[in-house]
């Protein structure tokens, strides 16, 4: 097993075709060939792991490597196929490097959809999705998940509003939210599947945003503590509390 853990991980794309199974070959696309055989020094006949939702994980042998194609042979499934709990984070959009860890931290902490949302405050307006998209299938390699989350195209904070289901939470991280929503209760304690997480751009939301977000009945005020933390710090702080909690329901489940 000591071995096994140090071998490439790699994403897997699902095949209609093709399904995954002891023997079937696949082929890596120009990226993964290069990956192996330029940075890794890879040759036919060594081990990888290949990993999706619906297949699991498998130990893999390389069958051919030339510059940039490939092909792979799965020879045994390492860990078999489980639903991850759904858990949405919505953004808003920061600088670069900003947007770029929340991506990598929320992949690590099992958020399975990314939505950016552009808010009064927000420092950017555009997003390279498919860039934000290779992130989060990097730290899917790098974090063991057997599922690749979606990054989703920015929509104004409004839009989102309007379509969020009246069916699911979405818990709002909204500073000095005692002030302004005095009497709520504040703390993250009913985390569902399928529930989503807020959190809003430097300098926060407005006050016509946050007026707005507690006129919605889905929408549910929490606090993340008494400091002002930075977005991406509100990211980890929040997930981690949801992460918590949809773990423990899971566990009761069972």
């Amino acid at each position: 097993m000591n071995s096994y853990i140090h071998l490439p991980r790699l994403y897997l794309t699902p095949s209609p075709q093709q399904p995954a199974g002891a023997g079937a070959q696949f082929f890596l696309d120009p990226a993964q060939a290069r990956y192996l055989g330029t940075v890794l020094r890879k040759k036919s006949g060594d081990s990888l792991r290949v990993f999706n939702a619906e297949a699991g994980e498998w130990r893999a042998v390389i069958s051919t490597l030339n510059k940039d194609k490939g092909s792979f042979v799965l020879e045994e499934q390492m860990h078999p196929p489980h639903t991850q709990p759904e858990r949405t984070l919505v953004f808003a959009l920061l600088k670069r490097d900003a947007t770029d860890l929340v991506i990598r931290m929320g992949t690590e902490l099992g958020v399975t959809h990314f939505q950016p949302v552009i808010t009064e405050r927000t420092n950017t307006h555009r997003a390279n999705t498919d860039r934000l998209n290779s992130i989060a299938r990097e730290a899917a390699e790098q974090c063991e998940r057997l599922d690749l989350p979606l990054v989703a195209e920015p929509c104004p904070l409004t839009s989102l509003l309007a379509s969020w289901p009246s069916d699911k939470n979405l818990f709002a991280a909204i500073e000095r939210t005692e002030d302004r929503a005095p009497g709520a209760s504040l703390q993250l304690t009913a985390a569902r599947a399928g529930d989503g997480l807020l959190i809003g751009p430097e300098g926060g939301l407005s006050d016509a945003e946050c007026q707005m977000l507690l006129g919605r009945t889905f929408v549910t005020p929490v606090s993340l503590g008494k400091l002002v933390l930075r977005a991406d710090t509100a990211v980890v702080s929040g997930l981690t509390l949801m992460s918590t909690l949809l773990r423990s329901a899971q566990d009761q489940s069972l």
